[in-house]
């Protein structure tokens, strides 16, 4: 395999692997795909990296090639640290359906409380809007119910604070204080909607 083909093989591997990739899996993938046609060193491989990272420095690319910890992956530089917090901000507002937001605003007004009550609460199941608020932490497990079974108890994190703009449950206003004007939240849920359960 020509050099440039085992550069751009490497530069593959790299940026489809969800991990940092580490020397001795590059080797074995080269071997693996070309059917063992090819094989390569170590000092090899570092030195092909080594251009790929030389390859990225450049100001054309907005990211680079890195080692972290015992492995390699592409990182966007670091003066585009801007961009990213950006990005990861708006994305970790985005908006929530209604069954989430239905089912955060009963954890919220009734913590802590188990998936259970919850599901009584709103008559259907809740599997799938839990582990959305849960990837989103915006809701966390706070220990264990006396009841039978012990069901594990829910309540809300500082990030739903965070995300809602307030600073302590206590500025939670109550079901009664929803006026119609305010209704329309920014999942296209209401808020009447959202509590009605409640």
């Amino acid at each position: 395999m020509k050099q440039t083909d085992l550069l751009n093989t490497i530069e593959a591997m790299v940026f489809i692997s969800e991990e940092p990739l580490q020397v001795d899996e590059i080797i074995a993938l080269v071997e693996e795909i070309t059917e063992e046609e090819t094989s390569i060193t170590e000092e090899e491989a570092l030195d092909l990296i080594k251009l790929l990272q030389n390859k990225y420095m450049d100001d054309a690319f907005a990211f680079e090639l890195v080692q972290s910890g015992e492995g390699y992956c592409f990182m966007t530089k670091q003066k585009f640290s801007n961009v990213v917090n950006a990005l990861l901000k708006n994305r970790s507002k985005k908006r929530l359906s209604r069954s989430a937001l239905e089912t955060l605003s009963i954890i919220a007004y009734r913590q802590p409380i188990t998936k259970g009550e919850i599901e009584k609460i709103r008559g259907v199941g809740c599997d799938y809007a839990m582990k959305k608020l849960l990837g989103k932490e915006l809701i966390k497990m706070k220990g264990k119910s006396d009841a039978i079974g012990r069901p594990m108890l829910y309540g809300t994190t500082d990030k739903f604070l965070e995300y809602f703009g307030i600073s302590n449950l206590k500025d939670l206003p109550s079901p009664k204080e929803f006026k119609e004007e305010d209704l329309e939240d920014s999942s296209g849920t209401t808020n009447e909607e959202a509590t009605s359960t409640l």
